[in-house]
Parts: structure tokens; sequence; C-alpha cells
């Protein structure tokens, strides 16, 4: 069992108690790390994000952080609790 750190990987705010796991650089391009992150916070960034874009930015969150409409999602979920869903937009933006 690995352990689950106590914040999210994009938003850090406290995970609740349903994580999901990211690649930040996704399997498809060699990425191996997993990430813990809230459900939402998954479905934002690949709703905002090809695979290709991913492996772009690399490992490290602060490039997804300053995205437009990323850091419009961080403001918005900032106060929500941990446990917040809110369903995402069917169709995910691919370029």
């Amino acid at each position: 069992m690995r352990d689950v750190p106590s914040l999210c990987w994009l938003c850090e705010r406290p995970l609740g108690a349903v994580v999901e796991w990211h690649h930040p650089v996704p399997k498809s391009r060699g990425g191996r790390d997993t990430v813990a992150v809230h459900p939402i916070c998954h479905r934002a960034i690949h709703r905002h994000f090809t695979n290709a874009e991913l492996a772009r930015l690399g490992p490290e969150p602060l490039a997804l952080r300053q995205h437009a409409e990323i850091a419009t999602f961080l403001i918005w979920v900032a106060n929500k609790p941990a446990d917040f869903y809110a369903p995402t937009r069917s169709a995910a933006r691919r370029r």
C-alpha cells in the first residue's frame, strides 16, 4: 500500500476520502511516477492538457498552475471541502 500525502499535488488543498493517482508525465510518454490528486483536480488536468502537452510540461505542477484556465479553476476550488466534486464539461479540449 502506498503512502498518501496529505495535500493534493495540483491545488495543495488537503486530500479527502477519495484520492486519485495522476501520472505527471503520462505512462504513454514514459512516465512512471504518480502523485495524489482530488478527482476534480484530476479531471481539470486532463480537460485542459493532452498527454503530449503534459509530457512537455514535465513532472512539476507549477507550469500547470500558471496555465490561465487552471489558475482560474484553482481560485474557484480553493475553499471547497476536500471531497467536493462537480461534473466537468463532457468534451475534453484537444488541439
